[in-house]
């Protein structure tokens, strides 16, 4: 299907402009899944005051988008997945293959602890027989304005891995490699997910017009 320019979702619904890069904690147990740019360490002697420097630098730049990819992705509880996120990052900073691998560990440990987070809640709410509406804390309600929660609702419609892929192009626009590492899949199924989920995403908004 065809899809048309001016029907993009960063066209319809700009996101909103709550300053700094389009980028508080409780320990969590080790999630079931493989971090990217993980291996044998490269700076182990580094000094605990600068990995703190780089995290505390980290978390300046990039807390606010981080916590706008959880709301996007339909995280009922964005902070505490960010706050988790770097909590992981801070236990295996010595496992980086480099520094510059932090930011795209973050992005991917948001990924995951978000469908992790859905995945569980689909089942507690299928069990206890509960809306399917998601309660957003204040913090993350006050990153979207009235007319961005019709497209949060519209994603919330497409598959998880669609919706991770629009996200991650058209609100971070990022490039489709460091898509693909931050979902933790092929170049190819970021395309093929991109693809189906705007032609899903456009027909849905136009729908609502």
């Amino acid at each position: 299907m065809a899809i048309q320019p001016d029907v993009r979702p960063h066209a319809l619904y700009p996101v909103p402009d709550v300053g700094g890069p389009v980028e508080t904690g409780r320990p969590v147990k080790q999630p079931p899944f493989a971090a990217p740019d993980i291996g044998e360490p490269v700076e182990a002697d580094q000094p605990v005051t600068g990995r703190e420097a780089v995290l505390t630098q980290l978390f300046a730049t990039h807390y606010t988008s981080l916590l706008r990819l959880a709301v996007l992705l339909g995280a009922d509880d964005a902070e505490d997945i960010v706050a988790e996120a770097f909590c992981q990052l801070h236990r295996r900073w010595n496992r980086l293959r480099t520094a510059d691998a932090a930011l795209p560990y973050l992005r991917s440990v948001v990924c995951n602890l978000t469908r992790m987070r859905l995945r569980h809640l689909q089942v507690v709410r299928k069990h206890a027989d509960q809306s399917n509406d998601l309660e957003h804390s204040a913090e993350s309600v006050a990153l979207l304005r009235d007319d961005q929660k019709a497209l949060i609702d519209a994603l919330q419609q497409l598959s998880v891995r669609q919706r991770e892929a629009l996200v991650l192009r058209y609100w971070l626009g990022l490039r489709e490699s460091d898509i693909a590492t931050a979902m933790g899949i092929s170049c190819g199924a970021v395309k093929a997910h991109t693809s189906r989920g705007m032609a899903t995403l456009t027909k849905i908004l136009q729908e609502r017009r």
